[in-house]
């Protein structure tokens, strides 16, 4: 399980926590149920915040399912979401996780960098992208920005490397998080469909901007320092931002994300305020903190 936004029992309250643990059982679940167990690896705390999103525009509440016990559950049984939003979310984790094994075969890293082991990643990732399609193909969901992103960031990364030595202009911090936030604007935005709320739309296109932006910052912060000692490509090194600078560009972007979640028409709003607003500046600010920025 992999993302930024990853609350505890202890800082959710215990209706909001089940809500949320509700949703992510449900994801496994449906990749688990669609695809088989080792698709289950793929499920993605950022992802299943469409289903959440989906949910709280909705009417009615997401239909629930008991299942039994699982491990991660302390062995305890659950009620779980069972809905197209979930099954956007499942659609997402797929894709994301594809683009993101093609990402570290492209670039060698560790492990990836055998040739046995990156001709099976490279096959796993061809069926999760799949898989990922085609589901998004059930939910009338256009896939694009998700399988386009990772092909579209490694060319701007080369391009910010090679530009500066060619006497061209390298690519800005703004353009190298455009795939991100054009992906997961992609994903937040259809939620409004799913759930009929067309007018809500626009307003999850930029909190899909603001969270991508964020979701890549931090990823920049946190890789800051190995990536320094190895030579590693970093986003904030190759457009030579220092962390002063980063922290602005989060501020803002934590701002753009709360005026985009402010706007929207919810049902039920209290699981998105918690985890776009509270919880992903909770891990934003971790980040920052780690990395020992100015003024956090």
């Amino acid at each position: 399980m992999f993302g930024i936004v990853r609350p505890c029992r202890h800082v959710l309250c215990k209706g909001l926590y089940a809500d949320w643990m509700g949703h992510l059982c449900g994801l496994c679940l449906a990749l688990r149920d669609e695809h088989g167990h080792l698709s289950r690896l793929v499920t993605n705390y950022d992802g299943l915040l469409v289903s959440v999103l989906t949910e709280a525009q909705s009417p009615a509440s997401t239909s629930r399912r008991k299942v039994g016990p699982c491990a991660l559950r302390g062995f305890k049984g659950a009620d779980v979401a069972e809905s197209e939003g979930v099954r956007l979310a499942a659609s997402v984790s797929l894709l994301l996780a594809a683009g993101k094994m093609s990402d570290h075969v492209a670039d060698g890293d560790g492990v990836y960098a055998r040739r046995p082991v990156a001709a099976g990643a490279t096959r796993l990732a061809g069926r999760w992208s799949s898989a990922g399609t085609a589901m998004a193909g059930t939910l009338g969901f256009d896939p694009a920005p998700l399988t386009a992103a990772a092909g579209r960031q490694a060319v701007l990364e080369r391009a910010s490397v090679q530009a500066p030595a060619q006497g061209g202009r390298a690519p800005g911090l703004p353009e190298l998080t455009g795939p991100a936030e054009d992906a997961v604007a992609a994903a937040f935005a259809h939620t409004a469909v799913l759930a009929g709320r067309p007018h809500n739309r626009e307003a999850l296109e930029a909190a899909g901007r603001g969270f991508g932006r964020l979701a890549h910052l931090i990823d920049a912060v946190e890789d800051l320092a190995d990536d320094r000692a190895s030579g590693a490509y970093n986003p904030l090194l190759a457009t030579g931002t220092g962390l002063g600078e980063a922290r602005r560009r989060r501020d803002a972007a934590l701002a753009d994300l709360r005026a985009a979640v402010d706007a929207l028409d919810l049902a039920r709003p209290a699981l998105t305020r918690a985890l776009l607003v509270r919880e992903t500046g909770n891990a934003v600010s971790r980040a920052f903190v780690a990395a020992g920025a100015p003024g956090v």
